[in-house]
């Protein structure tokens, strides 16, 4: 998705920082903290995020899903 987002200058400050570090884009460096703030609310009680969007941000688990737990839930589903 493309947007223009307006960043306060600390703000813009630390992403381009990051950008630059991970040698990824500004959208992206930009992406990944929200991603990592929506996951740290979400690990917090009572805190409640509303997204607008079909995937919905789920955290962090130590668990590795393999294809064995996908045709496993399929099964279960019938699918």
């Amino acid at each position: 998705m493309h947007t223009t987002l307006r960043l306060d200058d600390d703000v813009f400050a630390v992403v381009r920082q990051r950008s630059q570090r991970e040698r990824v884009s500004l959208g992206e460096a930009t992406s990944r903290y929200v991603r990592e703030a929506l996951r740290a609310g979400a690990q917090v009680p009572g805190t409640a995020l509303t997204l607008r969007s079909k995937y919905s941000v789920l955290p962090a688990r130590d668990d590795i899903v393999t294809t064995e737990h996908v045709r496993r839930l399929m099964d279960q589903e019938g699918i």
